[in-house]
Order: C-alpha cells, then sequence, then structure tokens
C-alpha cells in the first residue's frame, strides 16, 4: 500500500524491468525515455502520483516501511535513484539530509532485502563534491572539498553507500551541471533563457564570472542508459563534456540566438560567498567504461530550450 492506495503494477514478464526514482522529475522524464527505448519495462517511483503512467508508484523515499513494500513489489532487475533535493540554494538544510541520505539509505536497504538482488543501482551524486577544486580538469580521484549542505549531503551518501556495495552492485555518478527543456526556472540557465523567450531588457544574477561544465540532458540521459547496459559496478564516474563555459558566454549566446543584448544587474542577494568559482571535470573514465560522454554544443541546448521544442 502506498499512500493509501494498493498498487497492482501491470507486469510484461518478456521485458526487463527498471526502476527509476524521480521518474516525473526534469531528468527521470528523459531517462525513461531513453529506457523505454531500450526495451525496458519502467516503473516509476515519484514522490507525488504520476498520473500520466500506469507504472507510476506514489511513495516518499523517507517512509521505510513503504518503500520497502513499494521495491518489494517491482523487483526491478536495474535501479536509477535519481529522486534528491538537487537545488544547492534549497532552503531546507533539514531536508536537503534527511532526503539525500536517508532516503537513499531506505532505498539500499530495500533493494538488499529482495530474493533477486537487481543486477546494478545507479546512484546519482553531484560534481559539487569536489568544491573549490585547484585542479582541471576534475577527475573522479580528485579529492573531494564539499562547499555547501547539498554538496556534504551527496558526499555523504557516497559513504554510506559504501557500506552496501558486499550486498549490492552498485555504480556512483557525479553529473556536472546540465540543463535542457523543461528544468526548472530557480535554475540559473533556464532562468536566462526565459528573459530572452519574454524580451525582457534586463535581467538580475550573482555572478556572472563562474564557470561551469554544462552538459544537455538528453546527453546525460543516454549515459545513464547506457550505464545500466554496461553495467560497471563499484565505479564512480564523472558525467560531463570537459568543457567550461562561465555565465557571461552564457549570455553571448543567447544574445546571438535571440538577436539582442540584455542587461545584466548584479543583485546582492544572489550573489553567494561560498559559490564554487570553476567546476569543470574529466570524462574521460566515462569514455572507458560506456564508450561515449556528453557532447552537445552548449549553443544548440540553448536553442533548443528557446525554441521551446
Amino acid at each position: 500500500m502506498y499512500g493509501g492506495m494498493n498498487v497492482a503494477l501491470p507486469s510484461d514478464m518478456t521485458r526487463p524491468r527498471a526502476l527509476v526514482t524521480g521518474a516525473n522529475g526534469f531528468t527521470g522524464r528523459y531517462v525513461v525515455r531513453e529506457l523505454e527505448a531500450l526495451g525496458y519495462e519502467v516503473v516509476g517511483l515519484s514522490h507525488g502520483r504520476d498520473e500520466t503512467s500506469p507504472n507510476a508508484i506514489n511513495v516518499d523515499v523517507l517512509d521505510r516501511v513503504a518503500l520497502r513494500d513499494a521495491i518489494a513489489s517491482v523487483a526491478p532487475n536495474v535501479v536509477l535513484h535519481l529522486a534528491a533535493i538537487a537545488f544547492v540554494a534549497h532552503g531546507d538544510v533539514d531536508e536537503i539530509y534527511r532526503v539525500n541520505i536517508v532516503g537513499t539509505r531506505n532505498l539500499l536497504e530495500a533493494l538488499a532485502a529482495l530474493a533477486t538482488p537487481p543486477e546494478i543501482v545507479v546512484l546519482a551524486s553531484s560534481a559539487n563534491i569536489y568544491g573549490n577544486a585547484t585542479v582541471e580538469p576534475i577527475m573522479e580521484s580528485t579529492p573531494p572539498a564539499p562547499a555547501n549542505d547539498y554538496a556534504v549531503s551527496k558526499l555523504a551518501m557516497e559513504h554510506m553507500a559504501s557500506l552496501w556495495t558486499e550486498k549490492l552492485p552498485i555504480v556512483i555518478t557525479r553529473p556536472f551541471n546540465y540543463t535542457g527543456l523543461g528544468q526548472s526556472g530557480q535554475f540559473l540557465l533556464p532562468k536566462i533563457v526565459e528573459h530572452f523567450r519574454r524580451g525582457d531588457q534586463t535581467i538580475e544574477l550573482g555572478n556572472t564570472d563562474v564557470a561551469r561544465d554544462f552538459a544537455d540532458v538528453r546527453d546525460v540521459a543516454r549515459v545513464y542508459a547506457r550505464l545500466v547496459s554496461v553495467k560497471p559496478a563499484s565505479a564512480i564516474l564523472n558525467i560531463c563534456t570537459g568543457v567550461g563555459t562561465s555565465l557571461n558566454d552564457v549570455l553571448d549566446l543567447m544574445a546571438d540566438i535571440a538577436g539582442y543584448r540584455i542587461d545584466v544587474r548584479v543583485n546582492p542577494a544572489f550573489v553567494r560567498a561560498n559559490d564554487v568559482r570553476r567546476l569543470v571535470g574529466s570524462n574521460h573514465a566515462l569514455r572507458q567504461h560506456i564508450g561515449f560522454a556528453p557532447s552537445s554544443s552548449l549553443g544548440e541546448t540553448l536553442a533548443w530550450m528557446y525554441a521551446g521544442a
């Protein structure tokens, strides 16, 4: 029973079953499409029922008993755990730690209790765990130096997950920044794109000299789908393009796409003293394990978002 409702999942025994937590989130929707294209029967697990899918389960990862029962009913062959508090400036710090650490532990506990454990469990961590790394590009061996609560929660999640590696085949991903159509406007790139779409003449931003490694969410979804096929258990892998782009560069790209320049006003309220200045990764290990890495140009991604389709 989940959310007060009995759930009878439709089942196709001819297809392998994939469980995707956070399936109705920004990344999850793209991952589900990729997995379905590969022939998986995808079961989405989200906090907040997705009425559009017959294979959706509404359960909170913090509800240990309900989660255990839900996992037992699904009995997945592969698992992608994307559910998390993913916004660095999320206001409820307690929720960040509970969802990102305790929620993940509850999931791993439920998976380990299955009579037949999944073939691979992919856990989404974050490149934010590297903090203000002094090397570029950042490799998986770069010492972590988390600079905010979100990053600390993700690093703690990784350490916690290491306790389950004897019972479950776990791979940890560290995605760098990525964007695309459908990302929440609370994130910077969708915010910038929307200002240009409306034809606004001004925009308020914080630090515009910070640089990030921006991938396209469609590429990232392809990476996740490939990971469940290759099943590189015990690997820790960056997901990134290897190219750094500053917000000033993003504004230049958008000016070319929209045909005009926007006036940028620095709002002190948006300036974070502990903001990571540069975050650019190496995708060498990812290419070695799955044969490719995100490669779409940021200009193409922004143009797609600007077009809105």
